[in-house]
Order: C-alpha cells, then sequence, then structure tokens
C-alpha cells in the first residue's frame, strides 16, 4: 500500500511540477512579447501584465507540492539533526501534521476565497473571471497534500544535503 501511495504521490508530484514549469515558461514567453510589443512596435499589449501574474501565481502554488516532497518547506533542519532517532520520527509528524493543517486551511479559505472572487473580472481582461486566479489556492493545497504525506513515509532531506 506505501509504495502504491508513493508511486501515486510520485505522479501528482511531478504532474504538478511540470505545470509550474509550464507556467514559468508562458510568465517567461509573455514577458519577452510585451518587451518586444512595448519597445520595439511601440504598441503596449496590457492584458500581457496581467497574464503574466496569473501565471506566476499558479507557478508558485503548483510547484510547493515538490518542495514538500523534498522537504524543503516546513522543516526544523537543527533540530533534526542532533535529535536522536526517535525524536526525529516525533519531529516528522509534527511537522506533517502541522503542514496538514495549513494546507487544510488554504484548500478551505482558497477556495472560499476563489468562489467569492468568482463575480471580479481581471483589469485588462475583462472577460476573465478572478475565480481562475484564486484557484491556484486550493489547487495547489490539494497537490500538497500527497507530497506531504509522502515525505513522512519516505523521508527526504535533500535541503540539508545542499544548505550553505
Amino acid at each position: 500500500m506505501k509504495h502504491l501511495f508513493l508511486r501515486c504521490e510520485r505522479w501528482s508530484s511531478g504532474a504538478s511540477m511540470a505545470l509550474a514549469c509550464a507556467m514559468l515558461a508562458v510568465a517567461a514567453g509573455l514577458g519577452m512579447f510585451q518587451i518586444l510589443m512595448r519597445f520595439v512596435f511601440e504598441e503596449p499589449a496590457e492584458w500581457t501584465e496581467v497574464l503574466i501574474r496569473f501565471s506566476l501565481i499558479w507557478m508558485v502554488f503548483l510547484a510547493v507540492p515538490t518542495a514538500f516532497r523534498h522537504g524543503a518547506m516546513v522543516s526544523v533542519d537543527v533540530l533534526h539533526r542532533w535529535s536522536p532517532p526517535r525524536l526525529r520520527r516525533v519531529l516528522d509528524w509534527v511537522v506533517c501534521l502541522a503542514s496538514l493543517a495549513l494546507m487544510a486551511v488554504l484548500i478551505w479559505w482558497g477556495w472560499d476565497y476563489a468562489r467569492r472572487g468568482g463575480v471580479q473580472t481581471m483589469a485588462g481582461l475583462e472577460s476573465v473571471s478572478m475565480f481562475w486566479a484564486y484557484l491556484a489556492i486550493p489547487v495547489g493545497g490539494l497537490f500538497a497534500v500527497p507530497g506531504i504525506v509522502g515525505n513522512l513515509l519516505d523521508p527526504r532531506r535533500e535541503e540539508l544535503e545542499t544548505a550553505q
């Protein structure tokens, strides 16, 4: 069962990271387009600013699951290093439960915020609802839950080895 969960978690974290990379590519492409239109053709495209911001928000919330999976978000590095193995496992559980509580808040209130923001429209893109921008919060939270549990089941401490 553990291996099946970790396989599903690996797939979901990989999918969220691929989408986050796509959002970064979209933001970079729109930024280049904006520069080209503004400074070369002297016809600024105002809508690109909104879409760049929109894609960067989605990028951050879709990359959060990978950060949780690699143990790079909520961690107590010094305590973990200096603690005996038994206490390390307790710390892992505390970090996992605190992270899951945070994700529960983000999912619950993020969905409520997205639903209520659905009546607003994006400045520069009057036909697009703000619901789609705010939806990044609960979607990122949902993708993060398997990464948090996966880090508890199969801990990775990759940030400790690469820390400066």
